[in-house]
């Protein structure tokens, strides 16, 4: 009798890459090395669409995970002639990041989608009768153009005229998307009819699609500020508190609160812009710095003298202001390199760019060469170096890694305004359908 045959035993099915479930996914695309590789990846089919769209909390764990990927710098000269030029980050091999060359050659660098601004005349404050013809001459000059205030968040931002606002605008150049508002009130600047102020985006923290505006004349003294929502297209005033009428510019905008630069003062006054309330954080004493945040959403302070950096915090679990938005005092601010083991004595450690400078080849002319710091986001801190003769440079310092890195050559000018991509909305889904609205 022959014996029983053996049954075979089936051959599992090959496993693909679309075989793998979201959560597996999400973990692949975390080791994914920036943004455009992460769109580029998430674009190939649905299934790794409907994976990033689907996990806000994989969103924040990717951005925790990886440098803001800047993408050049917009320059402005001066005051007298507002419009920008734009420094494209300099690519060692474009070869090695095609995927970044790919949103570089996509960017609108020169802003040409901008509607022409509106037909205002410098010196008499008149409005033309047809606000979309394009610009006339007369005998005061040309009619006012576009003037770049700010540029974060993916977003730059416009206004028109400069010396008296009509029309504000805030532009994606990387997809496009528009949106005009109307300048503010008079009343926020006294009533007067001549005047300068600076704009801010103020990002939403439910919705990376949805912002306000922060408008704040440029002397405070009897002025006041206003925020504006996209909603409602109507500006909230809110009066300008003694605490800010001797502060600098605005400094950093984050999870919807609004720091102020700190100028000469021991605080740095702070605005809710959900409950137009505001509050103070205490500066270190004799400290002059900047103020930004680290890659984990920490506040930081930043201080450049020479070549020489220092990096300090707020001690373990004081962000500087609470939730309830009551005044908090720091009483400790400690280095950023060493945390752990720094004692309360504000005995600081700063990193040295000598020998960092020096592998840049960057052919400084200056025999005592200095940083100054242009912005910091996201653990990066942006700086120029000054130089007699051009091609300066855009550097980075990672707060992290202690690592400069050289980014792009920029002129003489006087305002840099670093570009970073932001979320793209194709890579946001709607909580309740999961696709994008």
């Amino acid at each position: 009798m022959a014996p029983p045959r053996k049954k075979k035993s089936r051959q599992p099915a090959p496993t693909n890459i679309l075989a793998l479930g979201d959560d597996l996914l999400r973990e692949v695309f975390l080791r994914l090395p920036s943004l455009p590789s992460l769109i580029r990846a998430a674009l190939a089919c649905p299934a790794f669409l409907r994976a990033v769209r689907s996990s806000p909390a994989f969103r924040r764990r990717f951005r925790d995970l990886h440098s803001p990927t800047i993408l050049g710098a917009f320059l402005v000269d001066d005051d007298d002639t507002p419009m920008s030029t734009f420094a494209p980050l300099r690519l060692r091999d474009r070869r090695s990041d095609p995927d970044h060359a790919a949103a570089l050659r996509g960017l609108d660098a020169f802003l040409t989608r901008l509607p022409h601004a509106i037909g205002v005349k410098k010196h008499d404050g008149e409005v033309a009768q047809d606000e979309d013809e394009e610009d006339v001459e007369d005998e005061d000059g040309p009619v006012a153009e576009w003037s770049m205030s700010a540029c974060c968040d993916g977003y730059v931002l416009l206004v028109t005229p400069q010396w008296n606002t009509k029309k504000v605008a805030v532009y994606d150049p990387l997809t496009g998307a528009l949106h005009l508002f109307p300048g503010p009130p008079h009343e926020v600047f006294g009533g007067q009819s001549e005047y300068t102020a600076e704009f801010h985006v103020i990002p939403s923290e439910a919705d990376d699609r949805s912002f306000r505006l922060l408008c704040v004349p440029k002397k405070h003294w009897g002025k006041q500020i206003a925020v504006l929502s996209p909603d409602t297209r109507e500006w909230q005033i809110a009066t300008t508190p003694w605490s800010l009428r001797d502060a600098g510019n605005v400094e950093l905008v984050r999870n919807g609160l609004v720091y102020w630069a700190s100028s000469d003062q021991d605080y740095i006054p702070v605005l809710n812009a959900a409950t137009m309330q505001f509050s103070q954080i205490d500066m270190p004493t004799k400290i002059s710095a900047s103020l930004g945040e680290t890659n984990d959403g920490k506040l930081c302070l930043v201080r450049v003298y020479g070549l020489l950096i220092d990096v300090w915090v707020p001690r373990a679990g004081d962000d500087g202001v609470d939730k309830s938005m009551q005044n908090t005092k720091i009483d400790v601010w400690v280095p950023r390199a060493g945390e752990d083991d720094v004692d309360k004595s504000m005995q600081n450690t700063t990193f040295d760019m000598v020998d960092a400078i020096g592998h840049l080849a960057l052919n400084i002319m200056d025999e005592c060469p200095s940083l100054n710091v242009v912005a910091i986001r996201g653990g990066i801190v942006y700086l120029t170096i000054h130089q007699f003769e051009p091609p300066s440079w855009l550097l980075s310092f990672c707060i992290e890694t202690g690592e400069l890195q050289k980014l792009c050559r920029i002129t003489r000018s006087e305002f840099y305004y670093p570009y970073t991509m932001a979320w793209p909305p194709a890579l946001v889904g709607n909580k309740a359908t999961g696709l994008s609205s």
